[in-house]
């Protein structure tokens, strides 16, 4: 694939004027077409690495087409053409227009999208934090280049609250300003879709909630003929929403994490527990109308070994993973939605205590069980990570039965 941002067809300009804006914008963009099939493993990495340094590249011409665009226009009629040249749904023309703009004031991390060492999602990632208040755009820029998407997306939200001047106070107030929601009916398929999004808080709450309201229901389950994640998660909504009679899922509703200032006396640095920052003042609203978990997490107490006296992890070991591991090692995917699984597996003699504990998804959990992925501990950070084999697995394919519990 190979294209170029070069303008040539001329309009109205001079040749001279032609010439200096394809000197200056012209880039080149290829990615050689090869049989895929008969690349190594490692070869496969590289070339998916070079397809994602494209993407970026294709990224920031697209970026810098739409600037012009409405630079050269207006606003609406940059996202109008957006809307009806790339085909892309009305909303998505806004937000590609509204960021591309911002982008036009961040040097660094255009630079490096441009470079395609900084990937599309964490551009954005940073244009739109860029529009909700001040940000050290070269710092991002470089954190941009060596973290994965949730582990940045995290980065972000936590700079957001520590630039701000009222702890992100201001910043959730707009989070909830934007709450959205909407139920309409497919044309595709008759299906009825629920459709909303909430602040981190609410976002949050209702996550702990549904997540809980899931494991209740696959307690109850018939192992042989158990529904995929997606249909258990539609139910437990569907469970929540007409029937609020039943009794609330036992469980932690939310948990918040603060630091102890012993200095000045004082907490700082409130999170969720997949590190989502929220504001100090949170905790009290929180407090108000929520199931509160006051606890102090330390090995000597014995409060997170269970040994071999039960399978399952606590409750409080549940929680203790989420501040420890901020959700799914392998894919980050929220707490809520993970499971304890034992490094040293329970058939093999493995205990459940603390550190013999990560969480994983249920994907996640099947790709150990069933695709040969084991559970690394990384020495500079001491955080767990899951990895594929060096080679496929001979047993086991994608239409392995599920992994039993760990």
């Amino acid at each position: 694939m190979e294209m170029d941002s070069g303008d040539r067809a001329g309009g109205g300009d001079s040749p001279a004027s032609d010439a200096a804006r394809e000197a200056s914008a012209g880039v080149e963009v290829r990615v050689d077409a090869v049989a895929v099939s008969a690349l190594s493993d490692a070869a496969l990495h590289r070339r998916l690495a070079e397809i994602g340094r494209a993407t970026s590249a294709l990224a920031a011409l697209r970026s810098e087409t739409l600037r012009e665009l409405t630079r050269r226009t207006d606003t609406a009629t940059a996202e109008q053409t957006a809307k009806d040249t790339l085909r892309i749904p009305g909303r998505a023309a806004r937000s590609d227009v509204k960021l591309s703009v911002a982008l036009g004031d961040l040097d660094a991390t255009r630079s490096g999208l441009e470079e395609g060492t900084i990937p599309d999602g964490h551009a954005q990632l940073i244009a739109r934090a860029s529009t909700e208040g001040p940000i050290d755009e070269a710092w991002l820029a470089e954190r941009a280049q060596r973290e994965g998407y949730d582990q940045f997306r995290r980065t972000v939200a936590r700079h957001q609250a520590e630039a701000s001047s009222d702890d992100g106070a201001s910043l959730l107030e707009r989070q909830r300003q934007a709450r959205a929601g909407k139920i309409f009916t497919s044309r595709h398929d008759g299906m009825v879709v629920l459709n909303a999004q909430f602040d981190p808080v609410t976002g949050a709450r209702l996550a702990s909630v549904i997540a809980a309201t899931e494991r209740r229901l696959y307690s109850n389950e018939d192992p042989k003929s158990r529904p995929s994640h997606p249909q258990r998660t539609a139910d437990a909504i569907a469970m929540l929403m007409l029937e609020p009679e039943a009794a609330r899922p036992v469980g932690t509703s939310l948990l918040v994490v603060a630091d102890y200032d012993a200095v000045n006396h004082q907490l700082t640095n409130a999170r969720l527990s997949d590190g989502t920052p929220i504001p100090i003042g949170e905790i009290g609203r929180i407090a108000a109308d929520a199931q509160v978990l006051p606890a102090i997490f330390n090995h000597a107490t014995g409060d997170l070994r269970m040994g071999r006296s039960r399978r399952t992890a606590t409750e409080l070991q549940r929680a203790a993973l989420a501040l420890r591991d901020q959700g799914c090692i392998g894919c980050d995917v929220s707490p809520d939605y993970c499971r304890a699984h034992h490094i040293i597996e329970w058939q093999h003699g493995g205990r459940t205590d603390y550190d013999n504990l990560v969480l994983v998804c249920n994907d996640c959990h099947h790709k150990i069980h069933h695709h040969g992925h084991t559970v690394e501990q990384v020495p500079c950070t001491s955080r767990y990570e899951l990895r594929a084999p060096a080679t496929p697995p001979t047993t086991g394919d994608s239409t392995a039965p599920r992994a039993p519990p760990a």
